[in-house]
């Protein structure tokens, strides 16, 4: 399993536990959040008591460093990128092992949904052609520092398809995620026959009747080895939890949800996506 942790008390954790959690990536968004992401997460399993438990998480979890497009990550993206590898290179060479289990940079990519009322807070009329131009080079930057480390890549795309794969293109690493896959049919076979991985969320599980063939359509054609699933924790539960906080444990819903679709088991569909977790971030 793919997931975002966001940031889940020991309950959440012991949960996770419980219910035989094999890959949680707690995902970075800001140049700078890594070191206070991993002690929090540090705290929070040993918290647990159980120590079998404890064992487990620690087995399970792993974390990404990247830059989500904020405007102010984009004007400040020079600083923003060298504190970013420094940031890495530090963790990597730690004595904690935990803290060395680095997995992906990310999330990064563009983002060109306008919602200034929503959780983003994203205005059209702070993207002007300096700052569209910025975000494009703040995402190249991020897969060039990817590529150099060899490392994959959680690629947050929204209302940017062609700007998001011109980047891929220019930097030619197609090595990652497609997270939250938000696109059509066409477009994920332009990602797939890059190389890229395709991450489904719950907001496939608000799919109007209406789409729910052109939905399933796409959901059966990503292959059985580029199919991950994620829960952008906290943020998008599916269905039927939509509108409430989300957390790693409710990716259940998410499986039943895409193993029907594909006319499969929860159990098959976990099966294949916990071995495309292992390829792709080379797990042991």
């Amino acid at each position: 399993m793919v997931t975002n942790c966001g940031f889940s008390g020991n309950s959440e954790l012991e949960k996770m536990a419980e219910n035989k959690v094999f890959f949680a990536l707690d995902i970075g968004t800001k140049s700078r959040d890594l070191a206070e992401r991993q002690q929090i997460m540090q705290d929070a399993i040993n918290s647990v008591q159980d120590s079998s438990y404890r064992q487990q998480i620690l087995n399970a979890v792993y974390f990404s460093a990247g830059i989500w497009p904020s405007p102010e990550e984009i004007k400040d993206r020079f600083n923003g990128i060298a504190q970013l590898e420094k940031i890495i290179q530090s963790a990597l060479s730690s004595e904690n092992p935990l803290f060395k289990k680095i997995a992906a940079i990310g999330e990064c990519g563009i983002d060109h949904h306008w919602n200034p009322s929503g959780v983003d807070h994203r205005s059209q009329q702070d993207f002007d052609s300096s700052i569209i131009e910025g975000e494009k080079e703040l995402f190249c930057m991020q897969l060039e520092l990817a590529k150099k480390l060899n490392f994959p890549v959680i690629v947050h795309s929204r209302d940017a398809f062609e700007d998001t794969l011109e980047c891929l293109d220019k930097i030619n690493w197609h090595n990652g995620i497609i997270h939250c896959y938000s696109y059509n049919l066409d477009c994920a076979q332009k990602f797939l026959e890059r190389g890229w991985y395709i991450a489904l969320g719950g907001a496939v599980t608000y799919t109007k009747k209406s789409k729910l063939e052109e939905m399933k359509k796409l959901i059966n054609s990503i292959p059985e080895n580029r199919l991950l699933l994620e829960t952008d924790a906290p943020y998008l539960s599916p269905v039927p939890l939509r509108g409430t906080q989300n957390t790693p444990n409710n990716i259940c819903h998410t499986y039943n949800y895409i193993a029907q679709m594909r006319g499969i088991s929860a159990e098959q569909l976990s099966l294949l996506v916990d071995e495309n977790c292992r390829r792709l971030f080379k797990i042991q």
